[in-house]
């Protein structure tokens, strides 16, 4: 099966909710997620949402009085109740330590850990989430760590910078709590590079249940001016993994242009990325965002309106109907 997917963002930032109940009832924006056509959604959440579980602000919920006074997980457990109940896969992403927007070299949340939230309380915390959704047979998938950056490595003598080591780990004590899930693996680079990985490949104590996990955005002076261009830049990055022993499925964990898709090169960029899609039906995806609106976060404005997000700034409407139809010409159904 393809996972086709979208971000929904939130519980990993400054509100501890995802964006958009303070417009529109929660089930209207699931609504609109079916209404694109994905099968599953990629729910970020942080550490400190986690373990502080503080109450949701009521201005953050305004569009959802049941939730007023509710903590963040209570509201998780919300939400992913009536994304299973649309039949929507959940794959939970841990995005960040402590919540805020991602992802710069001084966010002190390049590596799986940092001083407050060290290693141990790391896997700890994805063992209380895998143990909390056990019984929630839509949760398919963790992401053990969003994009990992801060230098980072894959091996190496260094186990404090040594993500391969550390993912075994993760992914060990996640399928030791619910060894159903997918467990989703990014690289160092901010997950834009797996070479080595075919060497030193991620071992987990359940088959088949390894997915490597890609991030892919256009970069300023890109020069990728045909498809075959864009073709070879990405084999030697990651795609190489579609054709190299052991076999190991492939996400794109987030890909994302302007909402408008008249952007230049970001936007000449994305279509070409799409046909790679299209070509290579053994990938799957997830657009970064679904969210109509930004939250409160460095270099951001809360409610100032998502640029590349898929839903309008009320979420009741998809704000990028050219993205949307794009999307939709990748086969997304299950």
């Amino acid at each position: 099966m393809r996972l086709a997917s979208v971000n929904w963002y939130g519980f990993d930032q400054k509100e501890y909710v995802v964006g958009g109940l303070d417009h529109a009832p929660l089930d209207e924006i699931i609504a609109q997620i079916q209404q694109i056509g994905v099968n599953s959604v990629r729910l970020p959440w942080a550490n400190e949402t986690l373990e502080h579980n503080p109450r949701v602000p009521d201005y953050a919920v305004a569009a959802n009085p049941a939730f007023k006074g509710r903590h963040a997980m209570e509201v998780m457990d919300a939400v992913i109740a009536a994304l299973a109940r649309a039949h929507l896969l959940v794959v939970l992403d841990n995005h960040m330590s402590n919540a805020d927007w991602c992802c710069s070299e001084t966010d002190n949340n390049g590596l799986w850990y940092d001083r407050e939230y060290p290693e141990a309380r790391w896997l700890a915390g994805w063992k209380i989430i895998a143990r909390r959704y056990r019984n929630q047979s839509w949760v398919i998938g963790a992401d053990l760590r969003n994009e990992l950056r801060s230098r980072a490595t894959w091996g190496g003598a260094n186990p404090k910078l040594d993500w391969h080591a550390a993912a075994e780990r993760g992914g060990s004590a996640v399928l030791a709590t619910n060894p159903n899930l997918l467990i989703m693996v990014e690289s160092p680079e901010y997950s834009t590079n797996f070479t080595g990985f075919d060497k030193l490949p991620v071992t987990l104590p359940v088959a088949h249940r390894l997915v490597y996990s890609p991030h892919a955005y256009y970069a300023e002076g890109q020069h990728l001016s045909s498809y075959d261009q864009l073709k070879q830049a990405y084999e030697p990055r990651a795609t190489f993994l579609l054709h190299t022993a052991p076999a190991t499925p492939l996400w794109i964990g987030e890909f994302g242009t302007c909402q408008t898709l008249d952007c230049g090169p970001n936007s000449d960029w994305f279509k070409m990325f799409v046909r790679l899609l299209q070509d290579n039906p053994q990938i799957s995806w997830s657009y970064w965002p679904l969210n109509g609106t930004q939250s409160t976060g460095v270099g951001r404005k809360y409610d100032a309106v998502e640029t590349y997000g898929l839903l309008t700034s009320d979420y009741q409407h998809i704000a990028a109907p050219k993205i949307v139809d794009l999307l939709r010409t990748v086969d997304a159904q299950p």
